[in-house]
């Protein structure tokens, strides 16, 4: 399903530009480690499904790069354009050669099915 996004015939013509750029450096800096890494988990402070998600990576053996976004009351705007960005309401997000997996219970369930394993994890 795709993500629905306001027509831009329903904003007004002098607040276009505004559209979209807020955090622009925050999504390019995810960008980026997603173009360079297999595996890559996007994340944040003291959320538990981060710390779970990272801990059964690392009992795979799964070799991945880590990007923390603050806690619950730090840099939330920058998680929130991220989630606006990919459209996955929640953390962590888990990419996968430049695809988005979903979060820590997707991720379980691909390393439960074998479909991520250790040795494809680690690229």
């Amino acid at each position: 399903m795709t993500r629905q996004l306001i027509d831009l015939a329903q904003v007004h013509p002098s607040i276009q530009s505004k559209l979209g750029g807020n955090y622009a450096d925050t999504i390019k800096e995810v960008q980026d480690a997603i173009a360079s890494h297999h595996l890559v988990v996007v994340g944040m402070k003291q959320n538990p499904f981060c710390k779970k998600v990272r801990k059964n990576l690392d009992s795979a053996g799964a070799s991945y790069h880590y990007l923390e976004y603050g806690s619950y009351l730090k840099e939330w705007h920058r998680r929130l354009a991220i989630k606006m960005w990919s459209g996955w309401p929640t953390f962590p997000m888990v990419f996968v050669d430049g695809q988005l997996i979903g979060g820590n219970q997707e991720t379980e369930a691909m390393l439960a099915s074998g479909a991520l394993t250790a040795k494809a994890a680690a690229g």
